[in-house]
């Protein structure tokens, strides 16, 4: 609880007693105290969010809005404190027991304490405060689109390996750092991955293969990269900081008894002192290089590199909402920017007089254009290169497409890609976005070009984490 000392008393004659100030319990000082709270409400990761006595910020991570909780206080800054749930005094009905023996420590879930009812009530409030707070438009009661099922929905797994005793350390950050949590399974994930995981963390023990070291830079497998279509079928990459790994035909006997409907396994190399994931080269070791994939009614080839959505049912979901705001009649001119391998382009393409897609990944823009082979779409072209770039360069070869459809990487797109989609003056922009704040910017920035937000919906990809996809209609003024 805040502490106040009484201001001194004034010697006479001397003007008004100075105010007092208000003072957070000893910032850092340990220990910091314990506190009942009640909970208002959720920040945008799932903390729930309360208010210290003197009236200072504090998120709480494990609390619910609506719980008096005792909380205790980790950290204090200038403006906000963090703490976490000590006791929950007055529990939501929403409280669940986490089903996952890795959620206290393991960064990848954030909700499991609560219901789905509560989580999708959750998310749907993130994007509208976001669209309302930062992109100065309320857009009304906002519907959101949760999953059948919450568990083992991730078609793509990328797992850290990380020194350790057995093999090393194979599993998932630990929130907030990049200490790995050894995971024997993950319940967001196929059964395969926990298959692979296992045949990796013995091949590690018996070769005595090193794990990379992301501090020093030493050691050698990186990532298990794993992805599974909706037959059931696997593609295994291993990303190493190498050109090769001992004994990889061991390796390949290994994933091939220990995963069914194994298809390929791959050698990523990553020789870089960071922590990105995939590398620039990749070198097959057994079988194919890709899954084949159907989604919208659509064949899609996957390699390694290729970009997406994790939760193939409701992309599909997302794709289709995606359309109905397109409102395409058959004889528009549509650009797909952000395309990747053309999952979105291929869907205009059946509903659109012509297509373009845009995209800065060399592979991704052959892959679509396989892909709309493979699918006999024959008024659908792909360019490669930066969505800024190829945006300026459209607009200024006098391209006037009826609709855009933007599905950029989390940060959002540049400042320069909205002024050059307003400059194409397209009749409507659909916006696809996975992070409610940087798609709320950008409809600010779209307003102040000329395009007014019309319709937002949620679509729920993510189940068990805080992270939703949205979609917004922005429609050009006049």
């Amino acid at each position: 609880m805040a502490v106040k000392k009484n201001a001194p008393t004034p010697s006479p004659g001397a003007g008004r007693t100075p105010p007092r100030k208000k003072r957070h319990p000893a910032k850092n000082a340990a220990p910091l105290p314990c506190l009942p709270l009640e909970i208002q409400g959720y920040a945008t990761e799932g903390q729930g969010v309360a208010r210290l006595p003197d009236g200072m910020a504090c998120f709480v991570s494990g609390a619910l809005a609506g719980e008096t909780c005792l909380v205790q206080l980790e950290k204090i800054g200038k403006s906000s404190a963090w703490g976490h749930v000590a006791q929950v005094l007055t529990p939501s009905p929403a409280r669940l027991v986490p089903d996952c023996p890795y959620y206290v420590n393991c960064g990848g879930c954030a909700l499991r304490h609560m219901t789905y009812a509560e989580e999708l009530r959750f998310k749907a409030q993130k994007v509208r405060d976001c669209l309302t707070r930062i992109g100065g438009w309320d857009p009304g009661q906002l519907d959101i689109y949760g999953v059948d099922n919450t568990e083992r929905y991730r078609n793509k797994v990328q797992f850290p390996v990380a020194p350790g005793l057995s093999g090393g350390r194979i599993g998932f950050y630990a929130k907030g750092t990049h200490a790995v949590t050894d995971v024997s399974d993950c319940l967001l994930q196929p059964e395969s991955c926990a298959a692979a995981r296992l045949a990796l963390k013995d091949f590690m023990s018996t070769y005595n293969i090193p794990a990379y070291d992301e501090k020093t830079g030493a050691g050698l497998i990186r990532h298990l990269y794993v992805r599974t279509n909706r037959k059931g079928e696997n593609l295994v990459c291993i990303l190493v900081n190498g050109d090769h790994l001992p004994q990889e035909n061991a390796l390949v006997e290994a994933l091939k008894g220990a995963i069914p409907g194994l298809k390929g396994v791959v050698l990523g190399v990553n020789k870089a002192k960071n922590n990105v994931i995939l590398g620039d080269f990749y070198r097959l070791l057994w079988g194919q290089d890709h899954l084949m994939d159907r989604m919208c009614g659509l064949d899609f080839k996957l390699s390694v590199p290729s970009f997406y959505q994790v939760n193939t049912p409701q992309a599909e979901k997302l794709y289709d909402l995606a359309l109905d705001f397109a409102a395409l009649t058959g004889t528009e001119t549509a650009l797909d920017l952000y395309c990747g391998i053309g999952t979105i382009t291929l869907c205009l393409a059946r509903r659109a007089g012509r297509v373009i897609g845009a995209e800065v990944v060399p592979q991704a823009i052959e892959d679509a254009r396989a892909n709309a082979g493979r699918n006999g779409i024959t008024n659908a072209e792909f360019f490669c290169g930066d969505a800024d770039d190829i945006a300026a360069e459209l607009a200024g070869q006098g391209l006037r497409p009826q609709v855009v459809m933007v599905d950029p990487p989390r940060k959002g797109l540049a400042e320069g890609v909205v002024t050059s989609i307003a400059q194409m003056a397209p009749e409507r922009v659909v916006y696809v976005s996975c992070d409610p704040a940087t798609l709320a910017r950008d409809v600010k920035r779209f307003a102040q070009a000329g395009y007014t937000p019309q319709k937002a919906v949620a679509v729920d990809l993510f189940p068990r984490t805080h992270h939703v996809e949205s979609v917004v209609l922005l429609q050009r003024q006049g």
